[in-house]
């Protein structure tokens, strides 16, 4: 084979004054020099400060088991609807969120209770009960909110809790003593109840021996010796003097403690060996490969351990945790309030726009909260708490959001990761590479795993601000 060199001779110069260029130009020169060049980039990267704020517990038998003091209170959950046009039915089976209902297995049961619910549309500033009647009623919140409001010491009123979307209220006629309402009800917005006369339900408990079964038995726990959080009452003495009979106690636990198995994430990476063989120079393929695959791993991580049905902190918050807004928008007054359900809170986790939201309104006020160091880095603070962003969080029908407030730590029972080190071939605590081979088509693969999970250790470790408006109001 021959091969035809062409050499280029330049032109002569025509001299001073000459027109000609006189050098060689940046573009052709650009052709033959090496290029001063980035590692490649990935837009996805967020802070993370889940991740990095998380306390991570070493889980060597891969599952981890919460053990707690035996409660008799059964939490509250929220009661999911099915809309049609404008008719609302209540899912029978998320009626077992109601306390009194918690457990029942019954489907045919459930879904005639459900069919017994009315549908009942309110105005905004409409009183729906008053307080001192008698509770005749359960409500089931389909869409809305409202505001539960009681008389105060010395006859001003006041508002005692905010209810939204799935909230019930009027069960709890089962045990209070005088059978009235405690509190008004009254819509902040226009919205949408279930109602479901105590009639109806006591003349499907005279049919149902399942029914009647499981009211006798959410009574009998209910009139257990208990402390205010529901946990079985540990009997003490104090103040006594002489010889006063002691009494006998022990700590009893709960016989079937929430277990936590290790979540994972994966992927296959591939690698073309021609690539790895031929194109390390001065960047080795396989490692950015390897790095902005690991990058991806750990924010999907970080989205499951917010989201995840099963152990995410957003979807475990138990109800009692769980708070709406006052108007909308996160106010100071919404943020000193979830601050003020938990101990040693240490920090708020929010999304960036309600971060914004929320300096909107602090600035409409004329407050100027002081900013925080955390791990070297100044971030938003309220009252000497860290407020840090998480994109991670969803943000609803584009105008809300929630943010979370945590206690972090077993030592202060609190919210911890999960995770095992020591895997084969690991490349970061609880991430593992692992070569899988190559193909016939000379394509290198590694298997790239992530382990890990979250655990709420007591209810109260984990605080949730719902129903966050981040939209900016007009002017």
């Amino acid at each position: 084979m021959t091969t035809e060199i062409t050499t280029a001779i330049p032109a002569p110069s025509s001299g001073p004054g000459n027109d000609q260029q006189q050098s060689l130009a940046t573009a052709a020169a650009r052709n033959l020099a090496t290029t001063t060049k980035s590692e490649p980039q990935m837009q996805g990267i967020s802070s993370r400060w889940l991740l990095r704020m998380l306390p991570w517990v070493q889980v060597s038998g891969g599952t981890y088991r919460v053990n707690r003091r035996l409660s008799y209170a059964v939490g509250r959950g929220r009661v999911s609807f099915v809309k049609t046009g404008a008719q609302v039915k209540v899912w029978a089976p998320s009626l077992t969120e109601v306390p009194v209902l918690r457990g029942l297995e019954d489907e045919g049961l459930l879904t005639e209770l459900a069919a017994r619910f009315q549908q009942r549309d309110f105005r905004a500033g409409e009183v729906l009960v008053e307080a001192g009647q008698p509770i005749n009623e359960v409500f089931l919140i389909a869409h809305g909110k409202v505001n539960k409001v009681a008389p105060g010491k010395y006859g001003e009123s006041a508002v005692v809790g905010v209810l939204a979307d799935g909230d019930h209220i009027g069960d709890e006629a089962l045990s209070v003593a005088d059978g009235n309402w405690p509190y008004s009800v009254t819509a902040v917005t226009a919205g949408t109840a279930m109602a479901l006369s105590w009639p109806a339900f006591q003349e499907l408990a005279d049919r149902s021996e399942v029914l009647r079964d499981q009211i006798t038995q959410f009574l009998a726990d209910a009139q257990q010796p208990q402390t205010k959080h529901g946990e079985a009452e540990i009997e003490l003495a104090a103040g006594h003097e002489g010889e006063h009979e002691l009494p006998s106690t022990f700590v009893d636990y709960e016989l079937a403690p929430r277990e936590y198995e290790l979540s994972v994430a994966q992927t296959v990476l591939r690698v073309h060996s021609r690539v790895a063989d031929l194109y390390n120079e001065p960047m080795n393929q396989i490692e950015q490969q390897l790095k902005l695959t690991v990058e991806a791993l750990r924010e999907r991580q970080e989205h499951e351990l917010i989201n995840n049905p099963e152990f995410g902190l957003l979807q475990n918050a138990e109800y009692e945790q769980r708070i709406q807004t006052h108007s909308g928008a996160p106010t100071p007054d919404d943020m000193d309030e979830l601050l003020s359900r938990r101990r040693g809170t240490k920090f708020f986790l929010a999304h960036p726009k309600a971060i914004a939201a929320f300096g909107r309104e602090c600035s409409s006020r004329g407050l100027y909260p002081t900013p925080v160091q955390v791990e070297g880095q100044t971030v938003p603070g309220w009252r000497g708490v860290p407020l840090l962003s998480c994109n991670k969080i969803p943000i609803v029908d584009g105008h809300t959001t929630s943010i979370l407030a945590m206690r972090l730590g077993e030592d202060k029972q609190g919210v911890i990761g999960l995770h095992q080190t020591g895997l084969p071939d690991e490349y970061q605590p609880g991430l593992s590479v692992r070569f899988m081979g190559i193909n016939e088509k000379a394509v290198i693969s590694y298997l790239v795993s992530a382990y890990y999970s979250a655990a709420i250790l007591v209810p109260d470790a984990i605080g949730v601000l719902e129903n966050v408006e981040i939209a900016r109001p007009r002017d």
